[in-house]
């Protein structure tokens, strides 16, 4: 059962309070418990100022689009998209489907889902030759759970492996998904989006 099932079911009080009581038990001494990948990517994700929408068919994710789209009054916008299967997927929202900018957001794909991190890996396949930059502020972003791995390490090793042929270009993280009101030296040149995550339980 994936995290994101035992999330969104309910826990008895005595449940929560014996992992409580588990957590408390172990010496600090003891190695750190790693925790599933699923688990650790939300916690990450959150932690970077992510958005997620848990869907558990097509349906779920069309109707979580809607909401979006309406909470940002972004019907009849345009909207940047380099991917033409997402064209069609979405193409019922009345949306004005562009190559370039500026546009309210960027409707795109993504390479991998980087538990470690939080961070969402993506290349030329989903981007093209873009900068972060130079694309919009806002970013709708859609994945699924069998995406999620542990490291960036097992993502590039995952993107050589399905482009054996031809190895895509402008590969990079996006981990940043809240605009900071002060930079300071940690976040200066970071590219902040407000990302919406379209997450697809597909294990």
């Amino acid at each position: 059962m994936s995290l994101f099932r035992r999330l969104f079911s309910s826990k008895s009080k005595s449940d929560k309070e014996k992992k409580e009581r588990l957590v408390e038990d172990r010496s600090k001494y003891m190695p750190e418990v790693k925790l599933p990948e699923d688990e650790s990517f939300m916690i990450n994700f959150k932690r970077n100022g992510g958005k997620f929408l848990y869907c558990d068919s097509d349906e779920e994710v069309m109707e979580a689009f809607d909401k979006i789209l309406l909470e940002n009054d972004w019907y009849e916008k345009d909207v940047c998209c380099f991917e033409i299967g997402l064209e069609h997927k979405f193409s019922g929202y009345n949306l004005n489907f562009i190559k370039n900018t500026p546009a309210s957001f960027l409707l795109s794909t993504c390479e991998y889902l980087i538990a470690d991190t939080g961070a969402i890996l993506v290349s030329s396949n989903q981007l093209r030759e873009k900068k972060l930059m130079e694309l919009p502020d806002n970013f709708i972003i859609f994945a699924a759970t069998s995406q999620i791995v542990r490291s960036i390490g097992e993502g590039l090793k995952g993107i050589k492996e399905k482009n054996k042929n031809s190895i895509p270009s402008n590969i990079t993280t996006i981990k940043n998904f809240e605009t900071q009101k002060e930079k300071d030296f940690l976040t200066y040149g970071s590219s902040s989006k407000n990302l919406y995550l379209l997450l697809l339980e597909d294990l």
